[in-house]
């Protein structure tokens, strides 16, 4: 049985304690913890559903060990906004109908965080070249480069985040 360490994660903000064998992903110890909003796809860093901000960096959690995580900040989706007050990200999603069955969408919005992070007027080339590692069987892409350009437009005027 491998050896098991007690490991604090900071998640949205807030320290997490688990124990996990040093081969635990990042992406086992988030769900193992309850964040279910991480999606599991491929697990093998082929879909980006599983994105996750480390420190502000988009990573495939599914390549990330756990322990490389200790005295990070990890971001999910949940951590971006809620319900009441989304993130325009989450909200441009929504209202401009760029997701279908949502699978890939956590990921994808946690790409196009770090999109617009690291260039706040992206192109369209820009976000397709951002989420290049970032696979939705759905759609046709279209609506969710149009959401993370309205999004980006609206950061830029003001809208800011929550």
């Amino acid at each position: 049985m491998p050896e098991t360490r007690t490991i604090t994660l900071r998640i949205n903000g807030r320290d997490e304690e688990g124990r996990f064998p040093a081969h635990r992903t990042l992406l086992e110890a988030l769900r193992q913890l309850g964040h279910m909003e991480v999606k599991c796809g491929c697990e093998k860093g082929d879909c980006g559903a599983c994105a996750v901000l480390l420190d502000g960096m988009a990573v495939d959690s599914c390549l990330t060990l756990a322990w490389m995580a200790a005295g990070k900040e990890v971001t999910t989706v949940s951590g971006l906004g809620d319900l009441d007050s989304p993130h325009p990200l989450q909200r441009a999603f929504a209202d401009g109908g760029a997701a279908q069955c949502g699978y890939c969408i956590p990921g994808i919005i946690i790409a196009a965080k770090a999109i617009i992070d690291d260039n706040p007027e992206p192109s369209e080339d820009d976000i397709r070249l951002g989420l290049s590692g970032n696979l939705c069987r759905c759609t046709g892409y279209t609506k969710i480069f149009e959401a993370i350009a309205d999004a980006a437009d609206e950061m830029r005027a003001g809208g800011g985040e929550p």
